[in-house]
């Protein structure tokens, strides 16, 4: 039925295919301009719709190259607001979005804004913050009107770019061709124990639509110890998963690998805004197994908006924890790391000639 279906959107894919790389083919040849900035401007993104880990790896960023005068810049995708806004104390993720609230709240020392043109959004920075110096742009891919001076593109393992198909037939933003933008490619969301001829078939593949000097890195997520943001202060073993997030399941396999019973999984789609509605739907199953010990479990993404503004009196009575999540790479780390603070470095040392 998928396949038949796929057959059906083929021809819109093929036109929308068309227009994103007539889109590229324009800013390629300067017909459409494309802004560069004399700072290193580092951009995480991908080909393709949907969560591809990109939250953890740009706080991956931020961690190594904590030492220089650090700015986030996000579109902020589903807030409530417009235009550009530098994040202060008064900022909520209703205002933000989820993600560039959660790099506020867990980064103080860096600068979080967010704007839908880059290009504005940069400039405002500097003009508003001037001795920031670098920029991390995160989930930016497809906004060529930004020049970014490093692009690490993204691929989620479990679904691949090589393997996937352009809008409505896929999930494509454009073509894989357009890979060959990245400097580096991150297969994210790998197994831990992802064999070698694995990687190199992975490597193999990506290497189709890449340039011959971008290198392909794997990475994973590791979870850290549960973190209560309610009235319990201990996770019990049978759970309920809460999220609004893309994909759930890595997740899920990982609390039942780690011995814990998901007993009830409340999903909503990724970036969800939480209601009061959707926290008594939970209180609701709780009262129906009053009899058993059950905790919530979160994401670090999810736990920011449950427990802020109005939420916040309606989820602290309840066993509510969230999951630490960090980026590792199954193997050369460190070139990874070399090469990003290398060419911070060497920008701005070029630059300041």
């Amino acid at each position: 039925m998928v396949k038949y279906l796929k057959l059906l959107l083929w021809p819109f894919a093929v036109l929308y295919g068309a227009v994103t790389s007539l889109r590229n083919q324009f800013y390629n040849k300067g017909i459409l301009k494309s802004t560069s900035f004399e700072l290193p401007v580092i951009a995480v993104g991908n080909l393709t719709v949907g969560g591809t880990g990109k939250t953890p790896h740009v706080e991956y960023l931020i961690r190594l190259l904590q030492k220089y005068n650090l700015a986030t810049l996000s579109r902020g995708y589903k807030r409530k607001t417009k235009g550009f806004i530098l994040a202060d104390a008064t900022s909520t993720a209703a205002q933000l979005g989820d993600e560039p609230y959660q790099y506020y709240q867990d980064f103080p020392g860096i600068s979080v804004a967010v704007s839908e043109s880059r290009v504005e959004g940069v400039q405002k920075l500097r003009r508003l913050v001037p001795d920031i110096e670098v920029v991390v742009l995160d989930d930016a891919m497809q906004h060529r009107a930004i020049r970014p001076s490093f692009m690490i593109m993204l691929t989620d393992y479990n679904r691949p770019f090589f393997k996937d198909f352009i809008l409505p037939a896929g999930l494509l933003r454009e073509s894989r061709s357009g890979a060959a933008r990245a400097d580096v490619v991150v297969v994210s969301k790998c197994p831990q124990h992802m064999s070698h001829s694995e990687m190199e078939k992975y490597t193999s593949s990506i290497r189709k639509y890449t340039t011959a000097a971008a290198p392909v890195f794997f990475s994973t997520f590791r979870y850290g110890a549960p973190v209560s943001i309610g009235a319990a202060s201990q996770l019990s073993k049978s759970i309920i998963l809460l999220t609004g997030i893309a994909n759930p399941a890595p997740l899920k396999e990982y609390l039942a690998t780690a011995g814990y019973q998901v007993v009830k999984v409340f999903s909503f789609p990724d970036h969800h805004t939480y209601s009061l509605q959707d926290v008594a739907q939970v209180k609701s199953y709780l009262e129906k197994h009053k009899n058993q010990i059950i905790s919530i479990i979160t994401t670090s993404k999810d736990a920011v908006k449950l427990t802020a503004g109005e939420l916040a009196d309606a989820t602290k009575t309840l066993d509510l924890f969230y999951l630490p999540i960090q980026v590792s790479f199954l193997k050369d780390a460190a070139l990874f790391d070399s090469m990003v603070a290398g060419h911070v470095k060497d920008f701005m040392t070029v630059n300041s000639i």
